[in-house]
């Protein structure tokens, strides 16, 4: 049996859940245990996901070695914040969204350089995967309205052995180009930093449809077509220089970076964390990053960090728990928790100053990379406090 615990609970206490927490959540006496137990179903039911995403993650990783092609992956789970608003957004049909429903609990994520990598990878996962693709939408060739790019593929789990106790759950594999990345992460960077949901197409009209003319020539210079209406480029192009003008993108894209903070927990030098718990406090704009070496303790973290949003009932922070196989990864494909939206701001500038967008033939290097501090054997402490003081060993 795999390092993650099987699902407790029935499907009818799942959908009892997710009308709890899709709700509006008013913490009585009479109601808190009753909210309480919503939670700990919903979260049980989101944390049997984590054993197929895991699985469908190492898959996607192999895919890219044998092919030798050139990108990187990481994987999460999906924020109690984002669940609850997809339940409450979907409230109204005849037949209300469950958390049984969703597909995208876990999802994993593949970014890679150009087109003809993600075309490769695209076409080797769906020639050869264990599990079942039941759905896929290609947004890369046929966008969203609001220049969303990506291609989605959606699997069913298909365990073995003692793992068919995950059979049938949900992930989604989103793999898409360093360009559409770019775009995607400064979506979601500056909805967070302007405290609106750019994401589902809320807030300043202004900057959605920058976005959007951005996207369009994303498009056009990987060879897709742009998003239906967008305008031609000539258009495109007045249109763009007149938002950034107005809203200044270009300098708030600048500055962005420079307003988010963010600190580390201390990593051990030999070792290597399977979990990143990311927490962007939306207040003090600053970003914590807590490693974790098991998933239990990872997504009880998890659980913890999310509760005082899930009782309060306010967004105080942005959660997310992922899974990545090193730091840099991690910093690559979440950019938006760092305020890193380098590549997207030198591309809006390339535009407005008339200069053609280009396709990355390989990974863009913004930044020296800092000399590792020293790190000082603990052991000399010991030794002193014994009598016993040597030269500390450096590694």
């Amino acid at each position: 049996m795999p390092n993650f615990e099987p699902f407790a609970y029935s499907i009818d206490d799942v959908r009892e859940a997710s009308q709890v927490i899709g709700g509006d959540l008013t913490w009585t006496p009479e109601t808190e245990d009753r909210i309480r137990r919503a939670f700990t179903v919903a979260n049980h039911w989101r944390d049997s996901h984590a054993h197929p995403m895991k699985s469908m993650h190492g898959s996607m990783r192999a895919h890219i070695r044998i092919q030798e092609l050139n990108g990187f992956t990481a994987a999460r789970v999906k924020r109690m914040n984002a669940i609850r608003g997809k339940l409450r957004r979907m409230s109204g049909r005849r037949r209300p969204l469950t958390l049984g429903d969703f597909q995208d609990l876990g999802g994993c994520r593949a970014i890679m350089h150009t087109m003809g990598e993600a075309e490769r990878l695209i076409a080797a996962i769906k020639g050869r995967f264990r599990h079942h693709l039941w759905a896929e939408d290609d947004y890369i060739h046929d966008a969203r309205a609001t220049g969303y790019r990506c291609h989605h593929l959606k699997f069913e789990y298909v365990g073995r052995g003692d793992t068919t106790v995950f059979n049938g759950r949900r992930i989604e594999l989103q793999i898409r180009t360093d360009l559409q990345h770019s775009w995607a992460t400064a979506v979601e960077a500056i909805g967070m930093f302007l405290g609106d949901e750019l994401k589902s197409g809320k807030g300043s009209a202004e900057w959605l449809r920058l976005l959007a003319l951005v996207s369009a020539e994303f498009a056009e210079a990987e060879g897709c077509d742009p998003a239906k209406g967008m305008p031609g480029r000539v258009e495109r192009i007045r249109e763009l220089k007149e938002l950034n003008a107005e809203l200044g993108a270009v300098k708030v894209l600048d500055n962005l970076s420079t307003a988010v903070f963010w600190s580390q927990d201390a990593v051990g030098y030999d070792q290597k964390p399977s979990y990143y718990l990311l927490r962007y406090d939306n207040e003090s704009k600053q970003v914590f990053v807590t490693p974790h070496y098991k998933s239990r303790y990872a997504f009880t973290s998890y659980e913890a960090a999310e509760k005082p949003d899930n009782i309060s009932g306010l967004e105080k922070s942005n959660v997310v728990l992922v899974e990545a196989d090193k730091m840099d990864n991690l910093t690559k494909a979440y950019p938006n928790y760092f305020g890193d939206v380098q590549l997207f701001k030198m591309q809006l500038n390339a535009l407005v100053h008339d200069e053609a967008v280009s396709e990355f033939k390989v990974a863009l290097q913004k930044r020296a990379i800092p000399t590792p501090r020293e790190r000082i054997d603990p052991d000399w402490m010991r030794r002193q406090g014994r009598g016993l003081w040597t030269e500390p060993k450096r590694k």
